[in-house]
């Protein structure tokens, strides 16, 4: 029997359906040609445009050939990538290729359309996992689906931030029920002291990568636990512990109802600690293991990042609420409250010292890394007390350097140009040093058209942006002309776009107000600065200076020369690494535990000037950007 030709209606909704159409150029690029201005204005949601044009609308469409042949073309593409048994873990991933890596975090950033990420920890999750679906590596991610995602920005007459919740819709997303091998949606339960809390697990497809995420909005739950997954980090400790205990006990349940054992347990910051308590349970109940051998087998498995250089910023649980949500895990295991408390002190005797996630995880796993070289030693220095018979130099804790999925941040103009002098597949060998010699053959008015172009179009986009804020805010028709004009071209062009965290200093450049003003407003030399960034919603200190800065974009003495952005998301940090001149960080030094936006500026031809913090103080050589102060402070 022939097989059904299908049609392209069907062919688009395959390629919406995994998010391997966000970071394939070709891919992505379809969809936009559809209608341009529609897909700007549904946050480039493959799904949503497909729901607005219906099949025969889309055939119509379709019959101007060489976006028939576009679309053909895409699509055998993405049936090459996915069936692909060459890549570097089909020769290098030994064992993984039956029992997969394990990935947990609280947060995946994977695109802008599924919000459910924050900052930093959640994009470079996010890029985790396109990596290593490009590189062919067996993994899985665990994480949770918040039905309210993390805030939208929004910034009063005055620039106070205003958080706005939106409920996320999955009918309007690339995601679906996880079904069983039988085919069932699973369903998992945890068992707290204070009642049972279920969730249904949802798929995303991230290329070759399946993401799993856990949402209690369903029936079985109380109201309580129905809003438990409802926001990203939103609520009290109680809500804290409750959603790292559904993610950690409840992801490794839901792995082992989709029949999916994995042979490494990753844990993305200690949020996600929990699982490896619920491995060990596994392994004693149907391995007839003893704790002791259970423990140790699983933290053979066990891999922890941590992210952390400040001893506050890691989850502590007082014992109540430990042995509270924890305390019936604890009792299958045959532990006492005392000894579950005791993993998660550094000194187990001390029952004054509250739990910690960060201890748990460095005691249930035995690899260990900080995410920078200077991060590795802060963490060795910080957590030296856990191994207090070793010598600092010894602790068990090394240091990976965070790295950005290539082909998500660079800009399509800019991959033209690399295409042009680069091998075949170069973005699959970027860390071989003999790869980007054909680079030198790209001539240094190349390359400043193409960057051009691009800084062009982040004013264009930021002008746009700026328009609709102000309107929003009721501003005068003489402010909003303004803003439409926002931003000169032909001016140097500053970025500054991340967490509004007091330690990262976004207000630093307006502590002296008269020499900014001399430097932006130089006759010969103007600079102009592009802001953006949120605040947690609880950081009064960081709504403040987020405030201060847009008091400095009102600020007529500075010329109009500083703007602020507001709702910095996946899709604006594009826009503003791949169109400045220089990206500035300025954290307080070694808080920026490694940072990785200024990589991304790097990619697409942009300079850094840094505080010699994070991955920076490892790049820096004196000549490939601008160092503020000398690493010692």
């Amino acid at each position: 029997m022939a097989r059904k030709t299908k049609s392209i209606h069907d062919k688009l909704t395959e390629l919406a359906s995994n998010y391997w159409w966000s970071w394939d150029p070709d891919d992505s690029s379809i969809f936009r040609a559809i209608d341009p201005v529609r897909w700007s204005e549904l946050a480039h949601n493959p799904v949503l445009m497909l729901k607005e044009y219906p099949p025969e609308k889309l055939e119509i469409r379709a019959r101007d050939e060489v976006m028939h042949s576009r679309i053909n073309w895409a699509y055998r593409r993405w049936q090459e990538y996915m069936e692909a048994h060459d890549s570097w873990g089909s020769t290098h991933a030994g064992i993984l290729g039956q029992r997969p890596v394990a990935y947990f975090s609280a947060e995946f950033g994977v695109h802008e359309s599924l919000p459910i990420y924050s900052g930093g920890l959640g994009v470079l999750a996010g890029d985790h996992l396109k990596s290593a679906s490009d590189l062919g590596i067996p993994l899985v991610g665990v994480g949770l689906f918040y039905g309210e995602g993390y805030f939208s920005q929004r910034l009063d007459s005055q620039g106070w931030q205003q958080e706005e919740y939106k409920r996320v819709e999955t009918d309007r997303l690339p995601i679906q029920p996880a079904l069983d091998p039988d085919g069932n949606p699973v369903v998992i339960s945890v068992d707290t002291r204070s009642g049972t809390i279920f969730a249904r697990v949802w798929r995303v497809n991230v290329g070759r990568i399946r993401l799993f995420l856990l949402d209690t909005n369903i029936e079985q739950n109380k109201d309580e636990d129905r809003h438990l997954t409802a926001r990203l980090y939103g609520g009290d400790s109680r809500t804290r512990i409750r959603q790292e205990v559904m993610l950690g006990i409840g992801g490794a349940r839901a792995l082992h109802a989709l029949k999916i054992q994995p042979a490494a347990i990753h844990m993305n910051e200690g949020h996600s600690a929990f699982a490896a308590l619920e491995v060990i349970r596994t392994r004693m109940s149907e391995d007839g293991m003893s704790f002791d051998d259970a423990l140790r087998e699983t933290a053979a498995m066990g891999v922890f990042t941590t992210h952390t250089p400040v001893a506050a910023g890691h989850d502590r649980f007082d014992a109540a609420l430990t042995t509270e949500h924890v305390g019936p895990l604890a009792e299958e295991l045959g532990l006492s409250d005392d000894a579950l408390l005791g993993l998660g002190r550094v000194d187990p005797q001390n029952r004054e010292e509250p739990f910690c996630m960060t201890v748990l995880a460095f005691k249930l796993s035995r690899r260990a890394n900080a995410v920078s070289s200077l991060h590795g030693v802060v963490s060795r220095r910080m957590w030296a007390s856990l191994w207090p018979w070793r010598s600092e130099a010894e602790i068990p804790i090394g240091h990976i350097t965070n790295g950005v999925h290539v082909p998500s941040w660079l800009a399509a103009q800019m991959r033209v140009l690399y295409d042009r002098v680069l091998p075949a597949n170069w973005y699959m060998k970027t860390g071989q040093p003999e790869v980007w010699a054909g680079f030198e053959s790209v001539t240094p008015g190349e390359l400043w058209e193409t960057h051009q172009s691009l800084k062009n179009r982040l004013i264009n986009y930021a002008r746009t942006r700026l328009v609709r804020q102000a309107e929003r805010r009721g501003e005068t028709p003489r402010r909003i002309e303004s803003l439409a004009n926002a931003l000169d071209p032909r001016v140097l062009t500053i970025g500054f776009a991340r967490r509004f965290a007091p330690y990262k200093r976004a207000n630093l450049l307006l502590q002296d107000l008269e020499l900014l003003q001399q430097i932006v407003n130089n006759a010969d030399r103007p600079v102009q600065f592009v802001f953006a960034g949120k605040a947690h919603p609880a950081d009064e200190n960081g709504k403040r200076i987020v405030q201060e800065v847009f008091e400095a974009m009102r600020n007529e003495q500075l010329g109009g020369r500083i703007v602020l952005l507001e709702d910095y998301d996946i899709n604006l940090g594009r826009h503003l690494v791949q169109g400045v001149d220089v990206w500035l960080n300025n954290p307080r030094r070694p808080l920026e535990a490694s940072g990785t936006s200024g990589q991304k500026v790097v990619l697409n031809g942009g300079l850094n000037c840094s505080i010699l913090d994070g991955w920076w103080a490892e790049a820096y050589d004196g000549e490939n950007g601008f160092a503020i102060g000398t690493g010692h402070s």
